[in-house]
């Protein structure tokens, strides 16, 4: 099962969406990164092509689990609209059960992405209905399932503890992917990340939030993994992955991609990918601590794979792979090598 947001996104392909790098002048001007997605203002520009999709993490996440066997329900908040319509209708063609909550007057979330010819992004985003969810409209009382990924967004935070501490008690594997607006909160959510199995940040996250340099890695795993009970999920982009358990790190790197056009959706892939590969071989919150060597590096795989085929596609989900596709995809590429040493 999945919690977070559904989003309406829109695509927009064109060559006139021209990357600017500059560090010097454009930290200044408040561009954090040095590199600004630019167009020429007051210009009629040309489009060469439109993708209309549906993304949002708990959409994403959830289109994964079933596209891999998995029942899967999915709960996130809508506006009365034609978009929550369109992302509802998806939702039923992938066969995932939909618990959705409504906001009064306010829309389903909307994103619209000026894709570069060269695959760099700047996403507008409405947030809309999506971080709106309050806990009366959690319906659990409907719901059991073995694992849960949580992708909250903006959601308020005791909405998601009411709804970890509803599945800790059923049993379920619960696995997090804490959001910018999250981790801002610091030490709030401490209490929340010490109740779940499996949290997915990435370096710069995870070097932020412990409060360690980006380049000390063991400290920063020392850190992430007293708040941790299962797994420490850590992704470092085009250098791949590296997990705790605690005792070891198992360090793996990406499947090299054919051609990357969109990365949007990328992260939902991977962490997503990995609950699954988890799943299927029999991990639970019981035993997630004491997971072998093979087992994880079948999940690190799946979720490397997931998330690779994702970024050779427009879209968060048309690259999500199915299990027919999962298997074609390794056979096609070079074999990921899972590394293991002592922490």
């Amino acid at each position: 099962m999945t919690i977070g947001s559904a989003v309406r996104d829109v695509f927009l392909e064109s060559p006139y969406f021209k990357v600017v790098r500059d560090p010097v002048h454009l930290e200044k001007m408040g561009f954090p990164t040095g590199e600004a997605q630019c167009f020429a203002l007051g210009a009629k520009l040309e489009v060469s092509d439109v993708h209309i999709t549906t993304g949002g993490g708990a959409t994403n996440a959830a289109i994964t689990f079933s596209r891999q066997g998995f029942k899967t329900a999915c709960i996130f908040n809508l506006g009365k609209d034609s978009s929550s319509e369109q992302i509802l209708a998806e939702m039923k063609k992938e066969k995932v059960t939909t618990f959705p909550t409504y906001a009064d007057k306010i829309k389903t979330s909307y994103s619209v992405v000026l894709l570069s010819p060269n695959g760099e992004r700047t996403i507008l985003n409405y947030r809309g209905a999506s971080g709106l969810m309050k806990e009366k409209d959690l319906p659990l009382k409907k719901i059991r399932t073995r694992a849960v990924y949580i992708v909250p967004g903006t959601i308020a935070l005791n909405t998601i503890k009411k709804a970890v501490s509803y599945f800790k008690k059923q049993g379920a594997m619960i696995a997090i992917n804490p959001s910018s607006h999250y981790l801002d909160m610091g030490k709030k959510i401490h209490s929340l990340l010490r109740d779940t199995d499996i949290v997915v940040m990435n370096r710069e996250e995870a070097a932020s939030f412990t409060g360690v340099p980006y380049s000390e890695e063991r400290d920063i795993f020392k850190k992430f993994d007293k708040l941790v009970p299962g797994l420490a999920v850590m992704t470092e982009g085009s250098k791949g992955v590296v997990v705790s358990d605690g005792r070891y790190l198992y360090r793996a790197g990406i499947y090299k991609e054919k051609k990357v056009i969109d990365r949007t959706g990328a992260g939902d892939a991977f962490g997503s990918g990995f609950l699954a590969g988890l799943i299927k071989r029999g991990v639970t919150s019981l035993n997630v601590k004491d997971i072998k060597e093979g087992i994880m590096g079948e999940a690190v795989r799946l979720a490397s794979a997931n998330a690779t085929s994702v970024v050779e596609h427009i879209g968060a989900k048309p690259g999500i792979l199915d299990k027919r596709q999962l298997q074609l995809f390794y056979k096609q590429r070079a074999k990921l090598k899972i590394t293991k040493k002592l922490l």
